[in-house]
């Protein structure tokens, strides 16, 4: 049955969702420093002036050491979880489990507020440490649900055939294991770099004085002049985000297909 209102409802939502997200690389190549059309001429100086920015320069390398920094911990952290919440019982679990997923239904206003407070009353400088151990917090509950389905469709007979023929837990888990989820591994180290690299709430409160791409750009958003370079590095930014998404829904499926599975839905 055919819904003719509900497939333009849809398309006028989808364009209204990316209208905006259309509207970057065509300001970020134009003339005019003023956001608006009609367009003045075709220029890449914001881009120039982008690469050659010092406070940019510093703020993405902060944003990367943070958001590789996260994505690793939050992966590992992950496996751990989703390892023993597919595999093993132990008492509590349903409340462990969701305890440590709280994140994904938190506002990140009270986390961010909650670590700040927590932070400061131990005593630690507010630092590119801090901004860690917070996207840390946040990404973990995004690396678990990744990895759950990893192991969860993996096939238990292929450890229980490894262990039956001589080889120890961890050398199962090593050899067999670890190589049948790693598509699993990679989508959820891309998937938490992404989310660490766009963060914007927690870095602004438990960053200091170290800037991060995030909290730049809001900084810059004060300056009309700067308006058309951020627009530069937001097409940038949209670009990279969808490279990242699209590999890392790439090794997801490469995961499920290799391991049997049944493929329920992913980010793509």
């Amino acid at each position: 049955m055919k819904l003719p209102g509900l497939r333009l409802y849809a398309l006028v939502y989808l364009l209204f969702l990316y209208a905006p997200i259309f509207l970057l690389p065509i300001f970020a190549f134009n003339d005019g420093t003023i956001i608006a059309f009609p367009l003045k001429g075709f220029t890449t100086s914001w881009f120039g002036q982008m690469f050659g920015n010092d406070t940019l320069a510093r703020a993405v390398r902060n944003s990367m050491i943070i958001a590789v920094s996260s994505a690793v911990l939050a992966t590992t952290l992950g496996i751990f979880a989703a390892r023993a919440g597919s595999r093993f019982s132990f008492p509590g679990k349903g409340g462990i489990m969701g305890l440590i997923m709280l994140p994904l239904v938190l506002p990140e206003i009270i986390v961010a507020v909650s670590l700040l407070v927590v932070l400061l009353g131990m005593g630690m400088t507010l630092s590119v440490f801090t901004v860690i151990l917070g996207h840390v917090l946040i990404c973990t509950p995004y690396a678990i649900a990744i990895l759950n389905t990893a192991f969860s469709s993996l096939d238990r007979s292929l450890e229980e055939a490894a262990v039956d023929l001589g080889e120890t837990k961890w050398s199962t888990f090593r050899l067999i294991t670890l190589p049948l989820v790693m598509p699993g591994i990679i989508s959820s180290l891309l998937i938490s770099f992404t989310i660490s690299l766009d963060e914007f709430i927690i870095a602004f409160f438990l960053a200091g004085n170290e800037p991060t791409l995030p909290t730049y750009i809001f900084s810059q958003l004060r300056f009309p002049k700067q308006i058309p370079m951020i627009m530069a590095l937001g097409t940038c930014l949209v670009l990279l985000s969808i490279v990242l998404l699209t590999i890392a829904e790439y090794f997801r499926r490469r995961g499920i297909a290799r391991s049997g599975g049944k493929d329920t839905g992913g980010f793509l």
